[in-house]
């Protein structure tokens, strides 16, 4: 009988307490809303973008960082090389591009014409053996020159011909220059050489981590020769701005709690030292709801969460700390 009569003492001391917190008031406050709760900050988890092997870790656990402060950085020394390479083909590509849209040179139409006048001299010289032999046949009833030499002397010819059109080809061809699309591909390979040049930089530059925001380092998770991913991350980071207490408002005192409206905050280490804040956010979602349908007994039972924005500018309030918020009885700020 003993167990049982103890169970009934324990829920029955813990109903008491469950009743006074949900009913907190402090007569020393002049009837104001008295409530307690923890102190919270927001935390960032910050890894690399990329991976790689740490080089160089530049803060420890308790150190105060600023927005921009390089924290850690990676060894980035193949990406360098790689960025060097690329910026060399950059310059081929860029050569290469220069070429075409000045197009041919003054040498290089001479050289053409010349090699077209040469061709064409050699057609004409094979004309005339052609022409020669063909005489020495018709004049001797072709016992003066056999078929295979006139079969010789045409192909001659033809080889000549064509030559000379093959040169004539391109010497125009010299004269009017690379084609448009030549030039369009070789400004697309310029932009696609640039376009690597520029990755490359940009992983260089991911391989430095930065503190986003002000804020106090609360762990250093990896060491200088770890290898570090996106999914491991580097620093865990208390932000120190905003910071608010988190505390929770019965049902009944939620109609005298307002956004804006001004409060003092203390704590067991400080209790003569309050700190301005005020309401920032008040949850539209009750919490620890016994169920959908509540009858007018329960529905008192029922609590919202509060956040009250504090202005701790000498950094007094530490993460989870627990803390007394007093609302004044005055409208929102």
């Amino acid at each position: 009988m003993k167990k049982p009569l103890i169970a009934l003492g324990l829920l029955a001391v813990l109903a008491l307490g469950a009743w006074a917190w949900m009913h907190q008031r402090d007569k020393g406050h002049d009837g104001a809303l008295v409530m307690y709760g923890n102190v919270d900050i927001r935390q960032v988890a910050l890894a690399f973008d990329g991976s790689g092997r740490v080089a160089e870790l530049k803060a420890d656990e308790g150190d105060a960082v600023k927005a921009g402060d390089v924290l850690a950085t990676l060894d980035t020394q193949t990406l360098a090389l790689q960025a060097e390479q690329a910026q060399a083909q950059i310059g081929v590509q860029q050569q290469n591009l220069l070429r075409l849209k000045n197009g041919a040179r003054p040498q290089e139409l001479a050289q053409a014409r010349s090699s077209l006048s040469a061709a064409q001299v050699e057609a004409v010289r094979a004309q005339k053996d052609l022409a020669r032999l063909q005489g020495i046949a018709d004049n001797t009833g072709g016992r003066g020159v056999s078929v295979q030499e006139l079969d010789r002397a045409r192909a001659a010819v033809q080889v000549a011909d064509a030559q000379a059109a093959q040169k004539h080809d391109a010497l125009r061809l010299t004269e009017i220059g690379p084609r448009k699309e030549d030039i369009a591909a070789a400004e697309a390979q310029l932009k696609a050489a640039e376009a690597q040049l520029a990755l490359l930089r940009h992983q260089i530059a991911q391989g430095r981590l930065v503190a986003p925001s002000d804020a106090v380092v609360r762990s250093r998770l990896l060491e200088p020769g770890d290898m570090a991913t996106a999914q491991k991350p580097v620093y865990a980071l208390a932000i120190t701005e905003p910071k608010w207490v988190r505390v929770y408002v019965s049902e009944p005192d939620l109609g005298k709690v307002k956004p804006g409206q001004s409060a003092r905050v203390t704590t067991d280490s400080a209790p003569d030292q309050p700190i301005a804040g005020k309401v920032g956010y008040i949850s539209s979602v009750a919490e620890f709801t016994p169920k959908s349908v509540q009858t007018e007994e329960l529905r008192t039972s029922l609590v919202y969460e509060v956040r009250v924005i504090v202005e701790d500018k000498d950094n007094a309030l530490r993460l989870g700390q627990p803390a007394t918020v007093v609302l004044s009885n005055g409208s929102a700020q």
